[in-house]
């Protein structure tokens, strides 16, 4: 049973005998001091700076509010931890930025024997992601190593229910400081009371992680699309970052402009810090990204109408937590009968979690916030160790028509998804994945589309796919050669994925020390666009930039007429002349696909030489070459 209160409040009407004491006295009808009261002293004028003062100082330290009702103060821990929530709240915040922010290589390859490795585990907050781990274990059957960190979320969330949305979700705390900082009109007074109780629209978020987890165990963990991690990594270090790179270097430019040593100076340091901490040195750009950041922005606009929108409707590891928090030991206990409807738990509480009296609590919604026994001015709610669960409703509130339909929906639709021909009949040649991917297969069953790998990719080449892939690879990583090709002894993008869907890798199995190089494509010539091919004009620098030894790009010297650039006389014909140059080839035998040559190729529209996923190491179906052939050599 809920505790009592023996002690009644005392009523608001009556004054404290402080206040009685401090009562001016009344003047009797005739003018005169009533007997026994003192004359008041005659009224004396403030000097205007003491009321200037007396209003400073009531800013910098306001009076305490006093709380309505009966006015009973929350108790001391309650206090404390609510304060101690926000610290923790905006240090995870803090530390998964700053992690994101040194996602990104900022040396030199310059030398092929160092080993560069991040010095951070910077994917720290997806290997501790309980429903990342959920979707690998179900759709391989194994749990990658570092996904073992979620097991201490787990158990985290049964002992105190669904802390990790209220106190360390960087993704949730998002959504909570948006909330707070553009707050709506809308949401103020009753409607803000209205819009944070308990509705309907808070099972999709579990009718969606039903779905994704039977899509996993179909074969494919496609519910990263959704996982709040993957979200803030993919769209904070996709679409965000980039933005503000591009702002800066606008601003910064302007400031250049301006002719003025100081500013100028000041704009080159700030470029400087922000080049080594934030970003990188030169402005990175990534395929479809203005999708990522559209939606992105809409899902924290939606703040503005429902508080912690994302959390409570879409967030499916917040579900996943939810069926584990009814086991959770640490709970809400109510005393109904003191309840005198003020509303103030429902106008501060995070969750949507039915706080308020005359109702049961939601135990699978609350985020454990502490912000409504932190308000609540009647002793109605308690949080404490095995409460009384007579006033909690522990299971999530579904319908089990609605949840079997939608797993279906899930387990349903990547069958559907594969019979597309994107995956066995017409594989799409654009779709090149990072040095060290597994089959693809198998790389669907892992890939989280968590962007870990686009982020850190020193060059700019690894990029979200928008419908290469099919509907199920979308926002998959793919390798785009023309906006940046695959250094060739990086392994940084296997080094910080964290559900082995690209393998960590060493230098000496990339480049082929003391065995075969992993290839991740192979290069083709358009010999209608390539210049000593279709102009006659010495171009060789795809062939200087190849990185393979010995390279895999070769020349052919040749003697070949060509026109004079100047017409003849008369409309005669133009002269001509014999000119050397040489025509470039590939070995494919020795192509590991890196998009070097596509990078560097001098014809900018649509390169002269380009790269294809065929002949890639991870597959033995997409080849190029039979096994054992050298096609080189003569016959």
């Amino acid at each position: 049973m809920a505790d009592s209160d023996p002690t009644p409040a005392e009523p608001a009407h009556r004054p404290s005998a402080a206040a009685a004491a401090a009562a001016p006295a009344k003047a009797s009808p005739h003018g005169a001091t009533a007997p026994g009261a003192t004359a008041p002293a005659a009224p004396t004028r403030a000097k205007p700076w003491t009321a200037l003062l007396r209003k400073a100082g009531a800013i910098v330290r306001p009076g305490a509010k006093r709380r309505p009702g009966s006015g009973l103060p929350a108790r001391k821990a309650i206090q404390v931890l609510v304060w101690v929530r926000r610290a923790v709240q905006a240090g995870c915040l803090g530390v998964f930025l700053y992690f994101l922010f040194q996602t990104g290589f900022r040396g030199s390859f310059a030398s092929s024997e160092a080993r560069v490795r991040l010095p951070l585990p910077v994917e720290g907050f997806l290997l501790a992601d309980p429903f990342v781990g959920a979707m690998t274990l179900l759709s391989t059957h194994t749990v990658y190593r570092g996904l073992l960190w979620s097991l201490g979320i787990l158990a985290l969330t049964l002992v105190f229910g669904r802390v990790f949305c209220g106190w360390i979700c960087p993704f949730g705390t998002l959504h909570h400081f948006f909330g707070w900082i553009f707050p709506s009109r809308y949401g103020k007074g009753g409607k803000r009371v209205e819009a944070n109780k308990t509705y309907a629209r808070q099972r999709v978020k579990y009718y969606l992680m039903y779905a994704f987890l039977a899509a996993s165990v179909a074969g494919s963990v496609i519910g990263g699309l959704f996982d709040p991690i993957c979200v803030a990594v993919r769209a904070i270090g996709l679409a965000v970052i980039p933005a503000a790179q591009y702002v800066a270097a606008v601003v910064t430019g302007s400031a250049a402009a301006t002719g003025s040593r100081p500013v100028q100076a000041a704009a080159d340091q700030a470029q400087d810090f922000l080049a080594a901490s934030v970003w990188q040195t030169k402005q990175f750009y990534f395929h479809q990204a203005w999708f990522v950041g559209i939606l992105f922005v809409a899902i924290l606009f939606m703040n503005r109408f429902i508080p912690r929108f994302w959390c409570r409707v879409l967030c499916p590891l917040g579900a996943f937590l939810g069926v584990f928090a009814r086991f959770a030991l640490f709970g809400m206990q109510k005393d109904h009968a003191k309840c005198t409807d003020c509303n103030l738990c429902l106008v501060h509480c995070q969750g949507a979690d039915s706080p308020q009296g005359g109702v049961k609590w939601r135990q699978d919604e609350c985020h454990m916030c502490l912000n409504c026994e932190n308000a609540c001015p009647e002793d109605v709610i308690k949080f404490r160790f095995l409460p009384n669960r007579k006033s909690a409703l522990v299971t999530p509130d579904t319908g089990r028509r609605t949840a079997l339909a939608t797993a279906a929906a899930g387990a349903v639709i990547i069958p559907t998804a594969r019979i597309a021909d994107v995956l066995d009949a017409n594989y799409d040649h654009r779709v090149i994945r990072p040095p060290g991917s597994v089959e693809e297969r198998e790389f669907l069953e892992r890939c989280i589309r968590c962007a870990e790998c686009m982020k850190v990719c020193p060059n700019n080449a690894i990029h979200p796919a928008f419908f290469e892939a099919g509907i199920e690879g979308l926002w998959t990583p793919i390798v785009i050669p023309r906006i940046g090709y695959c250094e060739h002894s990086c392994v940084l993008c296997g080094d910080v994925c964290p559900t082995g869907a690209i393998q960590k890798i060493t230098e000496e199995q990339k480049m082929g020390i003391g065995q075969k190089p992993i290839s991740i494509g192979t290069a083709f010539y358009d010999q209608g666009r390539c210049l000593p091919w279709s102009m006659s004009v010495p171009c060789i620098v795809c062939e200087e930039f190849c990185p393979t030894s010995p390279k895999a790009i070769w020349v052919e010297e040749v003697d070949i007429p060509k026109r004079e650039p100047v017409p003849a006389e008369h409309g005669k014909e133009p002269p001509m002349k014999m000119v050397h140059v040489q025509r470039p080839h590939v070995d494919p035998s020795l192509c590991i696909g890196c998009g070097a040559c596509e990078k560097v190729c001098p014809v900018q529209d649509k390169p002269a030489v380009y790269v294809t996923s065929v002949g890639e190491t991870r597959s033995k179906t997409n080849v190029i070459l039979l096994e054992d052939t050298d096609y080189n050599k003569a016959s």
